[in-house]
């Protein structure tokens, strides 16, 4: 097909009925030239998945938004970010056009035929003189599932790239690799309600009031008087609301979890038929934790002993107990077994399968649980395995592909592909939707990287993101609200995005951009049935048919939005069925392994990689740092209402005893340094941090100079909650 043939047909793609809803949700719309009332669409910030009202103009587009009274998620709530979601696809710095840079370090327009020739022409030069391992990409868990899909399928049966990864690596890889080790598959076993079903919920490393505002509002609705319990080194807004505050020293939440496991057996507190129907492993547990006195892991952890016993007989006495962790856990330099360690209390007391229960993980980013199942990068796209010789001729029938172009082992992640280019066997690169050189761990390490590149493609909403400034090619993407697809949200559950406004100039769909290359680069005949984001949701149900997340039963898109989406599994027995607003997995018992059995898994735990000393003497931890901020602010510091309700300036929060040592005053300009970099900051006193530590907001590009880089070794995610740091007063 000749280029601007394919130009016109990938515009043709984003601009058909631009302003209206999904193809098959379009009875909603008869004319999109008439007056229209509402289309739903699913938020694109978070991984809660609230469903929003867009209230569309005479031409059809988007002029405001209002949360959805009847969807399950939400029930008519919205967070500050979901109010202003439209608000970003208006800000003057959207990249518009195709961008090359110049000999001189400018960036000139470019056209869509030029910018994917040169695309291809660096990328196949690349590849012919190294070999496909030497290309790669970094993609996100803020695409919708249909563009991840073809991306990852693109990506490494297409092009030959061997080690790709997105920044879901960042938030919830852990949870991924804990629950397939524990259950068999990557299955979150909650639903929503359960946040309202629990007599006890105890959230460890979790911020909801903050960080996931609708989920804690489910918390608020529960009617059982239930305790609230949060382990957290700072008193968050959360623990400012529970009923029982640990305030544990960061990074012991192994010692503190093996610890309640050890008095729960003591006890007597076990669902013993549970265990032994449903569970293996157990005994060499209890031996393994028999070790955790109390009194010691008191000492280890800070906690005192009284407080251990009062969740220890919470626990005990709870009949529908809840264990929510989130990034917290998640980012530390021993994750997996940390979360692990959760499922373990949840198995061992029978709190799981039923309503009110669960070891459950919060998702981060809005299709992170998309990203997990489809992103063909830790498992094989589908939720398969390519060390499986079956699974991977499955997946190439269904393809339509070679078996021989799947390679036969997962991806490498994403520091180790940081270290292959640092050695120089990934020489290109293609960024997606993400913003490396603001979020990674030790940020410096990401600009040095940039040298070692032939050629770096970076595919955003904006020309301005740090990454985006490295670039020798910026590829133009429609944003949230300007394309259709499906997120798939914490509860597992699949709900519609759709179309309600036209990207700005050239900008097209990740999709469209995906398909352009792929027909450039000579993958046309098996691409052709990845025609639109619809025909690749027909491509994954197939890939989903038979798997723990099986999705074949789901009829239509507009299926989703008349049901306020679908949680998986719905397999094709269930097809034209009316599916329950909110179901949970592991209710007979049955997991995803070989034996139906989930396993108790643990490791002794470790100290933290860099820890205070005399030239180092505070602990760092990281987090999120108000409701109106998302990540690193590509997106909420382009509206006016977020910045408002959102600090101006980078703070950090200090101890008022520390305060008085240092002598600091409230909102003094500092310095906070580590052995990696510097930033300036301005105080702020409050007991809600304990001595000898401080509080940084993540969503600050400076704050990635400091974080120490320790990587899980199950999960490879990074720690950004703690490393060493010293403070200094800055004279004016």
């Amino acid at each position: 097909m000749k280029p601007d043939l394919l130009i016109a047909r990938a515009g043709a793609m984003t601009d058909e009925l631009a302003l209206a809803p999904a193809d098959s949700v379009r009875g909603l719309v008869p004319n999109r030239l008439k007056p229209v009332a509402t289309a739903p669409t699913v938020c694109g910030y978070c991984s809660t998945g609230c469903s929003l009202d867009a209230h569309l103009g005479p031409d059809g587009s988007a002029l405001n938004l209002s949360p959805s009274l009847n969807y399950p998620v939400n029930q008519g709530m919205a967070c500050p970010k979901g109010w202003e979601a439209l608000a970003p696809l208006d800000a003057p710095d959207r990249c518009t056009t195709p961008l090359l840079r110049q000999a001189d370090g400018s960036f000139k327009p470019i056209s869509w035929e030029e910018a994917i020739q040169v695309f291809v022409d660096r990328f196949r030069a690349i590849h012919t003189k190294h070999g496909g391992q030497a290309l790669s990409f970094l993609s996100t868990g803020q695409i919708v599932t249909e563009e991840m899909a073809l991306l990852g399928v693109l990506g490494k049966f297409g092009m030959g790239m061997v080690d790709v990864d997105s920044n879901t690596r960042q938030c919830m890889a852990t949870a991924h690799v804990a629950y397939k080790q524990s259950f068999g598959y990557d299955a979150p076993p909650f639903t929503y309600s359960d946040f309202e079903e629990s007599d006890v919920l105890i959230f460890v490393g979790a911020n909801p009031a903050i960080a996931h505002p609708i989920m804690w509002q489910r918390v608020m609705q529960n009617r059982r008087k239930p305790k609230v319990v949060v382990v957290d080194p700072r008193k968050t807004e959360t623990a400012l609301s529970s009923d029982l505050h640990l305030a544990i020293l960061p990074k012991s939440d192994l010692v503190l979890l093996y610890g309640l496991a050890r008095r729960l057996i003591e006890k007597g507190a076990l669902a013993r038929e549970f265990v032994e129907a449903h569970t293996t492993g157990f005994d060499l547990f209890a031996h393994f934790v028999s070790d955790y006195k109390i009194h010691e892991v008191s000492t280890l952890t800070g906690v005192p002993m009284e407080a251990i016993e009062e969740l220890v007989d919470l626990i005990a006495s709870g009949k529908r107990v809840s264990f929510w962790w989130t990034m917290g856990v998640n980012q530390g330099h021993q994750s997996t077994r940390t979360a692990q360690a959760l499922i373990n209390l949840a198995l061992m007391t029978g709190n799981i399968g039923r309503p009110g229960t669960g070891a459950n993980s919060i998702t981060g980013q809005c299709n992170a649980m998309g990203s997990r199942i489809y992103g063909n990068a830790t498992s094989l796209v589908g939720g398969y395995d390519f060390g499986n010789a079956a699974h991977r001729e499955h997946v190439a029938r269904i393809l339509g592909i070679s078996t021989a172009a799947i390679p036969e082992r997962p991806s490498r992640a994403y520091d180790e592909i940081l270290d292959l280019i640092a050695a120089g066997e990934i020489k290109g690169l293609w960024v997606v939707a993400t913003d490396p050189a603001h979020s990674w761990i030790d940020q410096e390490r990401i600009g040095s990287l940039r040298e070692h590149l032939d050629f770096l493609v970076v595919q955003d909403m904006y020309a301005t993101t740090a990454t985006a400034r490295m670039a020798d090619l910026i590829l133009p993407a429609a944003g949230w609200g300007e394309k259709d697809g499906v997120f798939i949200n914490s509860e597992r559950r699949l709900g519609l995005t759709q179309k309600v406004r036209r990207a700005p100039g050239q900008a097209l769909s990740d999709f469209a951009i995906f398909r352009l290359v792929g027909e450039a680069w000579g993958c046309g005949d098996w691409l052709r049935r990845w025609s639109s984001p619809q025909a690749a949701f027909r491509i994954m149900q197939e890939l989903s048919r038979g798997r723990p997340s099986d999705i074949s039963g789901i009829g239509s898109y507009q299926e989703l939005a008349r049901a306020g989406g679908i949680q998986w599994p719905w397999p094709e027995a269930m097809r034209g069925k009316e599916p329950e607003s909110e179901r949970r997995l592991f209710e007979d018992g049955r997991f995803f392994t070989p034996d139906g059995r989930a396993r108790f898994l643990f490791d002794p735990p470790q100290p933290m990689p860099e820890r205070p000393n005399c030239d180092y003497p505070y602990l760092l931890n990281t987090g999120r740092g108000s409701s109106a901020q998302w990540h690193t602010g590509s997106r909420t510091n382009k509206s006016e209402v977020l910045v408002k309700l959102a600090p101006r300036e980078l703070f950090v929060e200090v101890n008022p005893r520390d305060a008085s040592d240092l002598g600091l005053a409230q909102n003094d300009r500092v310095q906070i340094r580590s052995r990696r970099g510097r930033l300036v900051a301005r105080v702020q006193i409050t007991a809600t941090i304990q001595h000898g530590q401080l509080f940084l907001p993540m969503h600050w590009k400076e704050v990635n100079q400091l974080t120490f880089p320790a990587f899980d070794p199950h999960s490879r995610q990074p720690s950004f909650k703690a490393c060493a740091v010293a403070i200094d007063l800055l004279r004016d």
